[in-house]
């Protein structure tokens, strides 16, 4: 019986100053060190980024709290969230999400447009694919749907390119994160098959 190995070590770390507490992952046990530091400096530097956006630099009395969510950690691929919430008074604070997905074997961050064969005209089939669930599932907008943006947040999980937007992105608050889960096979014509999304549509 054969066990499976995940390609990554994840061990949580925390980020804690006055009114800040943030726990974010630290890749490890990957051969290449120099692919481990790349990643975990580009982690590093994205929930910096997260706080600087909240604010916090500016109005060390916001109170943020900080987490990660591993999505995938298999075949070379590894996609996770960032969420940050912050609270500076009023009824509710905000919540921002960031998904990263790398490639382990070289440790750089893949864009959406990398998941996709050169030219091809991804924007508009995700933009169907993710107008069609909105309807089905009646989905609360501000306005009209128009498409998805070229640099479109995303991540991978089980065999899925997973859309996401932010908070009052495009629907409201009370909606929550509106996401859009859309299965590998239903984009094997567009997809790079030598890219992360093509590693996630194999069977091996």
């Amino acid at each position: 019986m054969s066990t499976a190995v995940l390609p990554a070590g994840i061990c949580p770390e925390r980020l804690v100053r006055q009114n800040l507490d943030v726990e974010y992952p630290v890749v490890t046990g990957l051969a290449d060190a120099a692919v481990m530091i790349r990643i975990n400096n580009i982690i590093l530097e994205n929930v910096y980024a997260l706080i600087r956006q909240q604010g916090y630099c500016e109005n060390p009395m916001v109170e943020i709290t900080g987490y990660f969510e591993l999505k995938t950690n298999e075949r070379n691929v590894l996609s996770l969230t960032l969420g940050n919430y912050g609270f500076s008074g009023g009824a509710h604070g905000l919540t921002l999400l960031k998904g990263l997905t790398f490639d382990l074997q070289t440790g750089y961050p893949a864009e959406l447009a990398d998941l996709f064969k050169p030219g091809a005209d991804y924007v508009s089939c995700l933009s169907a694919l993710v107008d069609a669930q909105i309807k089905a599932r009646d989905i609360p907008l501000y306005n009209e749907f128009t498409g998805i943006r070229p640099d479109q947040d995303f991540y991978l999980a089980d065999k899925a390119l997973v859309l996401f937007f932010q908070l009052y992105e495009i629907t409201p608050y009370v909606f929550g994160f509106p996401i859009f889960p859309i299965s590998v096979y239903e984009l094997q014509e567009i997809i790079a098959e030598n890219g992360l999304l093509g590693r996630m549509a194999t069977n091996d």
